[in-house]
């Protein structure tokens, strides 16, 4: 079981409203809602918006649905808020429509009790609000987290930095939800909190905002699975074509199918075998994972007879395929 709690508040009654919060919201739920191939991820995930007076979300409210989002023993429980934040001397808090202050809002250290003491498997929570980077922390001791194993924290900026919008929406969710739709998918398109991560990071510039991350688990847990970049298939030929992580694959003309016409009488015609494993090959290209030794294409390669190689990273996936682990 697969849980999400997505809380986007816009209106505020006594605190200035906001424009994206909402709509940040139902695109977090979009895309976590099923993977790239139509199958369900995070089934039915709960929404909550505020978007006027008529339509609030009330401390209580949000109070009462995080702590039951962190109460079932689920696969992951996901917990995404959008809107205003504060912080003072005694710590975060996350803001709810009634709020006429900051600290009167939902504290932080209430979520992370919650998420702490839940007996999920995996708690993941994700804010865009300012000073979110204060999440999991220690109020007296600054440099302390508290974080039990098997919660991840990702937010939007430090402690002591806002959160920034842009075009109607958060810059932090834009990038979240580019990341969950496949711009932070490994090879066999499994999207992780350390991979979104590191999108967003790499996304930001030095003196922009700065997301925070904080985690305490043994193995990441897939968020979403994207389309992947190469079929797995082709994917686990890694070990058939290369006998070892370090090792080179002679090839010859034999591997290119086209030809000009004009090669001379000694060139071999294309064998459909070895075409068949040079097709492969040029996707692995594709993705990094393999690349020619002395020639600066793929077919140069094949038609001076010289080799190819796997990469760093193609020798990593070599080994996961060795041992079973894709």
């Amino acid at each position: 079981m697969r849980k999400a709690l997505i809380v986007g508040i816009d209106h505020y009654e006594h605190i200035s409203s906001l424009h994206g919060a909402v709509s940040d919201a139902h695109s977090v739920r979009s895309v976590l809602e099923r993977n790239a191939d139509g199958t369900l991820n995070f089934a039915q995930p709960r929404l909550m918006t505020g978007t006027g007076p008529g339509a609030a979300v009330s401390r209580t409210e949000l109070r009462e649905a995080v702590e039951e989002l962190f109460r079932d023993d689920a696969d992951i429980s996901l917990f995404y808020f959008a809107g205003h934040g504060y912080i003072d001397g005694a710590g975060g808090f996350i803001c709810a429509s009634d709020c006429a202050n900051g600290h009167d809002g939902l504290s932080l250290h209430d979520v992370m009790t919650f998420a702490n003491n839940s007996p999920a498997k995996n708690k993941v929570i994700i804010l865009d609000s300012c000073h979110s980077g204060v999440a999991g922390g220690n109020p007296i001791a600054g440099q302390v987290a508290e974080i039990k194993e098997g919660v991840t924290i990702l937010t939007a900026s430090t402690a002591d930095q806002y959160a920034m919008e842009a075009n109607g929406s958060g810059v932090f969710t834009s990038l979240l939800v580019d990341a969950l739709s496949g711009a932070a998918a490994n090879l066999v398109g499994d999207v992780t909190p350390g991979s979104v991560y590191a999108h967003i990071d790499q996304s930001l510039g030095n003196w922009a905002q700065r997301p925070v991350f904080k985690t305490n688990v043994k193995k990441f847990v897939s968020l979403r699975e994207a389309d992947a970049p190469i079929e797995l298939a082709q994917l686990q030929k890694l070990t058939v074509l290369f006998q070892e992580a370090t090792a080179q694959l002679q090839l010859d003309p034999a591997y290119e199918p086209e030809r000009s016409g004009t090669e001379d009488d000694a060139v071999p015609p294309p064998d459909p075998v070895k075409n068949a494993d040079f097709a492969v090959l040029q996707e692995l290209v594709k993705v990094n994972l393999v690349r020619p030794v002395g020639a600066p294409h793929m077919w140069h390669a094949a038609m001076e007879s010289k080799a190819c190689e796997l990469t760093v990273l193609g020798q990593h996936y070599w080994r996961l395929v060795k041992q079973d682990l894709i």
